[in-house]
């Protein structure tokens, strides 16, 4: 199939404008990964330390027979329920890698936070930078420099970005990426959002909402909506970095193991074939473009508009959201997985899941097809669905026909034409809008602005009722601006604790929005939210300006974001200051003062909120 040419000029594009950078970032693989492998490279002090704590057969294997030596970096803790299942990874890499005369060593872990335990609480100001601490953690595990491969475990939200980005440093290593897969189904999460309203609105208590909760998170394995944990694994496969397949199998399944030990032959295949596939050489402007692609193909979360700027530039590229709004007229949206629909990530996979989906992408010409991937066969591998046979061996087979055309559908007939994502702009800055959860008939919101200078501020005007008077008072609606909420303010937190009373507002009839220089979930709902805006406040953006009554359109069709003042007033209006007490409080506690450096570094939104660069 032809390549669609806006995904080929988008492509060239990236290409031009990431040419010094991606050249210098491909010199220094090539050079890294020339060097005299490790055990040989090292003074003899420095072997004796690195494999001191191996079995003696393992140490004979990598000092004297100079087998390959896997590095494998985990994301393993047992307090959230996706990381928990790593805890026996490793071992069933080292066995696997014994059998095929290679080692493999656990050479260190890296945080993982979930952004469900801290949601409106004050760590969830420290989730964003936890990614790259995650990277600069697995830049730690790698630096003892004598691996030959490496296997990143990790799921969620800003673990699998991190592991990237750190991974990319090493860009010389293959290295080959090992979910955990999703929890079973619960309670489903539409009557898991309903429970969340009547909460918000005082109709059931504490023990009803609790009991909710726990009957939607009740297992090991990612949440079962489509957030940022599970559109990152839709990602890795899209960009090739997985077993094919093995992003939505849950953890009790029987394959689960047989993909875990596929893996690890995975990475000692590329090795020892001599084929040039380390994790920096595959991961490219094509192979990020598909990422891309796939992205808003499936309604993922927004918080990859963030994410993905990072791990390009980790590979020397740059992108950014002019890119994204570019590929989003042409990609049509193919799934509806929650927040887009009713389906979760499981009923996704029985319907045909991310080997449908990227089938679909290919044939259609919306993905390139010319990759390198961590298998040889390429990114049509991807494509295939695994399945365990009564022998215990793997075999794939196609996707075939969507299961469920209410939650898959093919690219000649889509929910959509277009991506779930869209770029706004104006004078109040550039922002992003998550279109695909909203209904056609809120794609426009224009009413008068509620200022909150935060989310407890915007909480308690919805609880002692001002806010649904506000509604009343301004042509039954409202847009709450609430500011402050940038990487350079706070770290850049999600808001999606104001989710359920917006929809509860929205529910009554009324006409709300939400626009913000924070993030939201990527479990975002149906209410029209401007998030990311770019500059944020603290650092001179527009949203500093914004009063109460200050008209705002958001107009997702258009793509705009206004303020509708008279241009010479809002030229001449001043610049809010960040309160005091925000001030006093910024980092205070849980551990924020130690990430007051990234606060400070932090690029903005659309480069990827960076703290390294």
């Amino acid at each position: 199939m032809t390549l669609h040419p806006t995904v080929r000029g988008v492509t060239d594009r990236i290409r031009e404008r990431s040419h010094e950078r991606r050249s210098a970032y491909l010199a220094l693989v090539e050079r890294m990964a020339g060097r005299t492998p490790g055990a040989e490279r090292m003074g003899c002090a420095n072997v004796a330390h690195a494999f001191a704590g191996m079995p003696a057969n393992d140490k004979l294997r990598v000092v004297a027979e100079r087998a390959p030596n896997l590095g494998v970096v985990t994301a393993y803790n047992d307090m959230l329920s996706a990381h928990a299942p790593f805890q026996h990874y490793p071992d069933i890499v080292k066995d696997e890698a014994r059998r095929g005369g290679a080692t493999a060593q656990v050479a260190g872990g890296v945080p993982a936070m979930c952004d469900g335990v801290t949601q409106g609480m004050p760590g969830m100001e420290l989730s964003l930078f936890s990614r790259d601490t995650i990277a600069m953690s697995t830049a730690v595990s790698l630096s003892h420099d004598v691996f030959d491969g490496a296997l990143m475990l990790g799921v969620c939200d800003k673990i699998v970005p991190g592991l990237l980005i750190g991974a990319l440093h090493f860009g010389h290593l293959p290295t080959v990426f090992v979910p955990a897969g999703p929890m079973t189904s619960g309670l489903s999460n539409k009557e898991k959002s309903k429970v969340r309203e009547q909460a918000a609105q005082g109709l059931v208590g504490r023990p009803e909402l609790l009991a909710a909760e726990q009957k939607a998170y009740h297992d090991q394995g990612t949440c079962t909506f489509y957030g940022t944990a599970n559109s990152n694994q839709m990602l890795l496969e899209a960009m090739g970095l997985h077993v094919p397949g093995t992003a939505f199998v849950n953890p009790g399944n029987a394959a689960r193991e047989a993909l875990t030990r596929e893996a690890t032959r995975t990475a000692l295949g590329i090795i020892r074939g001599k084929r040039f596939a380390p994790i920096g050489q595959l991961v490219d402007e094509r192979c990020i473009v598909n990422a891309m692609v796939a992205l808003l193909a499936t309604g993922g979360s927004t918080n990859h508009l963030i994410h993905w700027v990072a791990v390009a530039r980790a590979a020397g590229i740059t992108i950014d959201w002019n890119d994204f709004a570019a590929l989003s007229e042409v990609v049509p949206l193919l799934s509806r997985v929650y927040p887009n629909g009713s389906a979760d990530v499981n009923q996704f996979q029985a319907a045909g899941g991310p080997g449908y989906v990227i089938r679909e992408l290919l044939d259609a010409g919306l993905m390139h097809e010319d990759v390198l991937t961590v298998r040889e066969g390429g990114i049509r591998e991807y494509t295939r669905i695994p399945a365990l046979e009564e022998c215990g061996a793997l075999r794939w087979h196609d996707a075939g026909a969507s299961k469920d055309d209410s939650v898959l559908r093919p690219a000649t007939a889509p929910f959509s034409p277009i991506g779930g994502l869209k770029l706004l702009s104006g004078n109040l800055g550039r922002s992003v809008i998550k279109v695909s959860a909203v209904p056609d008939d809120r794609h426009v919101i224009e009413a008068p602005a509620a200022v909150f200078d935060s989310q407890d501020g915007l909480q308690k005007a919805f609880h002692d009722g001002s806010l649904e008077r506000l509604c009343q008072q301004g042509d039954n609606g409202v847009v709450c601006v609430v500011r402050w909420q940038g990487p350079k303010a706070n770290g850049m937190p999600e808001l999606h604790k104001l989710t359920p009373p917006l929809a509860v507002l929205q529910g009554k009839g009324y006409r709300v929005a939400l626009v913000t220089d924070g993030r939201m979930s990527g479990a975002s709902g149906n209410v029209p939210a401007a998030i990311h805006v770019s500059p944020e406040a603290l650092a001179g953006g527009p949203l500093a300006k914004v009063q109460d009554g200050d008209r705002v359109r958001l107009d997702a069709n258009a793509g705009t974001l206004q303020v509708l003042v008279a241009e010479a007033e809002w030229n001449a209006r001043p610049l809010a200051q960040m309160p005091a007490e925000l001030q006093d409080n910024n980092g205070a506690g849980m551990g924020r003062e130690l990430f007051a450096g990234m606060r400070r570094n932090a690029l903005t939104a659309e480069e990827g909120a960076c703290t390294w660069l």
